[in-house]
């Protein structure tokens, strides 16, 4: 590890839902033997309406959740959860433990501005075509082979992604914090040397100031 990278105790991975967050922390971690962490642990709110792995069915209030709110009542009100209930759990974790990669769509950059600014810390937003979205959100909840009810409320959390990856860009570029396309590499190596190499050249750039 160079020396600009030494200097960095916590890395926060952001972007919306399917970009590959937890991939990367996780590959990440190991690679530097850090903790790691998911902000979906912290706190509950209205996960993906569609059946998991553990074959459960899709719980009422997640259903009436997507089905009553609009794409921007979505948003609005994950990133409302996000500033209440997992926001201060995460400046908490930042000031108190060292060597930890967090992730999270919950690391909205707005949101998370201050944490950014810190020494120690660095982050990193990962984001992609829309397509890309589209296609993995489909695969995961077997969207061609479900009914119509269904199909509307896993479009409804495909739009909200959508719009999620769309204003975070906007404050990313906004902030001048780092972005990498995950479909610009194409392995999650890749991804991992690329954002160390990114987030290493943020913490040059801001020594020589």
């Amino acid at each position: 590890m160079n020396k600009s990278l030494a200097q960095m105790r916590v890395i926060l991975i952001g972007g919306s839902s399917h970009a590959g967050k937890s991939t990367l922390a996780e590959y990440t971690a190991a690679k530097l033997n850090w903790n790691y962490l998911s902000t979906d642990k912290l706190a509950r709110h209205p996960g993906r309406p569609w059946v998991g792995a553990n074959g459960k069915a899709i719980p009422e209030n997640v259903a009436e959740h997507y089905r009553n709110l609009s794409t921007d009542g979505l948003f609005s009100d994950v990133l409302s959860h996000y500033e209440k209930n997992v926001l201060p759990q995460v400046e908490d974790i930042v000031s108190s433990q060292e060597y930890l990669i967090i992730e999270g769509s919950a690391l909205y950059p707005g949101l998370v501005a201050n944490l950014v600014n810190e020494n120690h810390l660095k982050a990193i937003w990962l984001t992609a075509r829309d397509r890309l979205f589209q296609n993995r959100i489909y695969n995961q909840s077997n969207f061609n082979n479900l009914g119509e009810d269904k199909k509307y409320l896993i479009q409804k959390f495909l739009e909200r992604t959508l719009l999620y990856n769309k204003r975070m860009m906007e404050l990313v570029e906004q902030l001048g914090f780092i972005s990498i396309d995950v479909e610009s590499t194409l392995t999650v190596d890749e991804l991992a040397n690329k954002s160390m190499e990114l987030m290493s050249e943020k913490i040059t750039q801001n020594l020589t100031r």
